[in-house]
């Protein structure tokens, strides 16, 4: 019998020698420019670009010369309070010295301040020194770096140590670098382990493995260029690492399963490496469009913080769809037969066997899955967005001690501070009063002193002078504690200061109300970005299908895998079950930039195996016209590749599961849940049963004759067999 015939072969595949060199000195090039990619990277604050609270900060610096102050050293006299003399004394000195520094811009203090109430501890021992610091976000937590250790220190009066906003998130940045270094010494041996187990042939292992390393340094070198044009977060990095190697994984997979199959049926090398990109290749496209799809969405955010997820994700795309079309065939023509394991006793009957099982009983199985599904997706309409703080970071790092130090021992924390400006000078004493006045406000300081619960508290010093305009007003409102507990206090109190100082000409700055603008712009475009999302990813998958109702299946399945991954956070990490286990402190809510982020990652990746699974489903049934067969034979051939992409890219996501950030442990566990679950219950279970209660309804199309699947690309639809006279149903 003659092998089949295949497509003519391109000239990449004729020549493959000159591709694999240039190939390897495009790879060395790309390490040579990823090399200096982590230091181009910066770091980000939590605002909202062009919002009222940006605005106001500018406005402040501009006309005032303050500004919402990020850094904070914590004081503790050895012995007595921060009223005794020794313990003054020395603290004061301290501030000239922090106030000396490069980069410091403005310093306060509980001394310099007139001893103001929020800047001491309810013990007396305890007081605080603020600092704001010059420059971009980047800029000032590197200098905060070297003067972090400076000034933490300990003699005979003081102990002194460094905490604030700027510094958290300092650390948190210098976590996420180490967990990078660490998640690659983890992963890299862990996946080639996983490609042994599943080629059982080392050099399909080491080629496999290789296009997942290609597209990390390839998309590292292409952040370094974008970060010539835009800023690019550090974080960008930890999604290069895990989507690189899962991506470049996944579709190497895909290809080089396809070719095994190839050159089993009798093909010969040339034609094998053809059909598999003609088939394969044209899997790999259209599963990089959805990827790619997803996360170009994240650019419609106004945050270079998500932005940047959205250049590392397009970049893997890219690349990984790059390394598997171009590199990779040229590999398998040398390669030959060689990718094939040394026993070749390939075993699909399991995969088959379950479709038809599924199909045959298709609500015995459908009902107990979706019902599981549900399950585990059901603590997902308890989700509450929360604003980031310390508890990101372990419980042992020391701005986390100091924070945690800050929430024991004050009544309020100065850095917390909500700043009104008012476009014209007023009676600066009435309106301070009337905010004093606000439940949930500790204090108010202003031109005419500080004020709380209705009373003047403290006259006018020398630190007064920072209020002082011909022009504007300007008042810094420090919440209690507890008032920043929840987004719906924060609301809350945001919303009362704006009405005493008057809502109509108002502008409110400072880290709460920066934290509210950005959420609020986060969430009222979240489902513009979901609806884009949607619809564009069901045009690409009607162009893939020639049918209806196969995406809007697609669409309903990967709204459950969202579900169940969001079921999974609040479960875990809003609810804190596992929390000792996983090593975080839960907080009752989640920061929402991250799970934005996962949806749009989980979205592309889920529509990975729809995409995988769908096109060799429909590629059956264009050639046969038989539905269970087609199924049962998609499912035979897809299965066992889509279990082992989703254990390859679940391995690589697990390594961010011992991150010391919260947000890392959140993005490993959350997206391992959801590739587990969508390779299992949704493909294995849901799909098959879907498609065997729609029929020949599947292919659906308006205008297109009854059970007629349309032209499938790769089948002549001159030759393509009529449907055979089995029945469409078991």
């Amino acid at each position: 019998m003659a092998p089949p015939s295949s497509p003519p072969s391109s000239p990449l595949r004729r020549r493959p020698r000159p591709v694999i060199w240039l190939s390897v000195a495009l790879a060395a090039v790309c390490l040579a420019v990823a090399a200096g990619t982590m230091d181009r990277l910066v770091l980000s604050r939590f605002e909202s670009p062009g919002s009222e609270s940006v605005t106001t900060r500018a406005l402040l610096r501009q006309e005032f010369g303050t500004g919402p102050p990020s850094v904070l050293l914590l004081l503790t006299a050895r012995h007595g309070t921060a009223d005794s003399p020794q313990v003054a004394a020395a603290g004061r000195a301290l501030e000239r010295e922090l106030a000396a520094q490069p980069g410091v811009a403005e310093t306060a203090s509980y001394w310099s301040h007139g001893s103001s109430p929020v800047l001491r501890s309810t013990d007396g021992r305890r007081a605080m020194i603020l600092a704001r610091m010059s420059g971009t976000v980047t800029e000032a937590r590197s200098r905060l770096a070297a003067l972090s250790p400076e000034f933490t220190r300990s003699d005979a009066v003081l102990t002194v140590r460094v905490g604030g906003s700027d510094e958290v998130f300092r650390q948190a940045a210098e976590q996420a670098r180490t967990d990078f270094l660490r998640a690659e010494l983890m992963v890299l041996p862990l996946v080639l382990l996983l490609l042994f187990l599943i080629y059982r042939r080392l050099p399909a292992a080491a080629l496999t493995l290789a296009m997942g390393l290609f597209s990390v340094a390839a998309t590292l070198a292409l952040l370094r260029g974008v970060s010539h044009l835009t800023e690019v977060s550090t974080f960008a990095a930890n999604l290069t690492l895990v989507m690189g190697i899962g991506l470049g994984v996944d579709y190497s997979l895909f290809v080089i399963s396809r070719f095994r199959e190839e050159l089993r049926s009798g093909q010969d090398v040339p034609g094998a490496v053809a059909q598999s990109v003609a088939h394969a290749g044209r899997t790999v496209a259209f599963s990089g469009l959805t990827v790619l799809i997803s996360l170009s969405c994240l650019l419609l955010f106004p945050f270079p913080f998500l932005r940047s997820f959205a250049y590392a994700g397009i970049g893997t795309v890219l690349t990984s769809v790059f390394a598997a079309l171009v590199i990779l065939p040229a590999a398998l023509t040398r390669l030959g037969h060689r990718i094939l394991p040394a026993n070749s006793r390939p075993s699909r009957d399991w995969w088959s066997d379950t479709a038809l099982r599924m199909m045959r009983h298709p609500l015995r199985y459908g009902i107990p899955a979706l019902l599981l599904v549900l399950a585990l997706a059901s603590p997902a309409p308890g989700l509450r967005f929360g604003t980031p703080d310390d508890r990101v970071l372990p419980e042992d790092v020391s701005s986390r001690v100091v924070q945690q130090d800050v929430r024991d021992h004050f009544a309020a924390e100065e850095t917390d501070a909500i700043q009104v400006l008012t476009p014209d000078a007023r009676d600066s004493a009435s309106t301070a009063l009337a905010l004093s006045r606000i439940p949930g406000v500790q204090q108010v300081d202003a031109l005419s002193g500080a004020y709380a619960q209705g009373r003047r508290i403290l006259g006018p010093n020398d630190a007064s002078r920072r209020f002082d305009s011909p022009r504007d007003s300007w008042y810094s409102v420090v919440p209690s504690q507890h008032a920043l507990e929840s987004t719906e206090s924060v609301d809350h109190l945001l919303s009362a200061v704006r009405t005493a100082a008057g809502p109509d000409s108002v502008r409110l700055g400072g880290y709460p109300a920066e934290l509210h603008d950005f959420r609020s712009a986060l969430t009222d475009r979240a489902p513009l970005v979901l609806a884009l999302i949607l619809a564009v990813t069901f045009l690409v998958l009607l162009l893939m299908t020639r049918s209806v109702l196969l995406p809007a299946k697609a669409m309903v399945l990967n709204f459950l895998s969202m579900a169940v991954m969001f079921g999974t956070l609040v479960w875990i990490f809003q609810e804190g079950h596992l929390s000792g286990l996983l090593g975080f402190t839960p907080t009752g809510s989640i920061e929402p930039s991250i799970p934005i982020l996962m949806l749009c990652t989980a979205f592309g990746l889920s529509m990975d195996y729809e995409v995988l699974m769908l096109s060799r489903i429909t590629e059956e049934y264009g050639r046969t016209g038989d539905l269970p067969g087609s199924v049962a034979t998609g499912l035979a051939r897809s299965g066992p590749l889509i279990t082992s992409a989703a254990a390859v890219l679940a391995a690589s996501f697990a390594t961010y599961a011992t991150s010391g950030i919260v947000y890392l442990k959140m993005l490993a566990v959350g997206m391992v849940v959801v590739i587990l679950v969508d390779a299992t219950l949704i493909r294995a279970v849901l799909v098959p049963v879907l498609m065997r209660l729609a029929g020949n309804a599947n292919w659906w199309m308006p205008g297109r004759r009854r059970g007629d699947p349309g032209p499938v690309r790769g089948v002549d639809p001159v030759t393509r067999p009529e449907p055979t006279a089995r029945s469409s149903t078991p």
